[in-house]
């Protein structure tokens, strides 16, 4: 008999500053670890491609083929998480710039990240950006079409807490984990029944 069971979910992190292995990279990929437990197939775009991407300028100026990478992994997500660092109480340009690239789906069948569950991560050295920085993010899914699962994570990384791809801090490694499995968790519903999270069109 053919397997009716629903696929994996495909859930990819954006997010990174300029240095690889940043604080915001790490717990990212620890988010992501907790969505791959959960089930999830996962991919990250960390500092490396986030740097080797160009500005995004307008669609179908001439992508490079690291914006054509990201923008069909895009495509094929069934959840997102992304990860910014707090820089001057709002995201950090290479992770807008990132973001920006989702422009290339405007006129796709699934416009943008539509009832597409998306987990946020802001890390900062102090606690004041990282509140502002997750209401920018969300209000930047919230304008892709995107359900924000229902934690943010807002971490403060001022300890070192970060260190070889572990949080030492029990609270925001419990924040990370349950980041990931909720996007993983909501990405299963909507691949179980494609109505259950969709958006209307308006």
């Amino acid at each position: 008999m053919p397997d009716t069971s629903p696929r994996k979910p495909v859930v990819i992190g954006i997010g990174g500053t300029a240095s690889a292995g940043s604080s915001t990279e790490q717990a990212l990929a620890l988010a992501l670890a907790s969505a791959e437990r959960q089930g999830a197939q996962t991919r990250l775009f960390g500092s490396a491609h986030l740097l080797a991407l160009p500005h995004y300028l307008s669609p179908g100026t001439g992508q490079s083929p690291e914006g054509q990478e990201l923008v069909a992994a895009i495509r094929a997500a069934d959840g997102v998480i992304i990860a910014s660092p707090g820089y001057h109480g709002s995201i950090s340009g290479l992770v807008k710039n990132a973001i920006d690239f989702i422009e290339e789906t405007a006129k796709d069948p699934r416009v943008y990240l539509d009832g597409v569950p998306v987990g946020l991560i802001a890390t900062a050295y102090g606690w004041q950006a990282t509140g502002s920085t997750l209401a920018t993010l969300r209000a930047i899914v919230h304008a892709l079409r995107g359900w924000p699962t229902p934690l943010g994570a807002a971490i403060n990384s001022s300890g070192g807490i970060f260190r070889d791809g572990a949080c030492s801090d029990q609270a925001a490694a419990n924040q990370l984990e349950l980041v990931g499995r909720q996007v993983s968790y909501f990405a299963q519903l909507r691949l179980g029944d494609p109505d259950l999270l969709e958006t209307e069109q308006v």
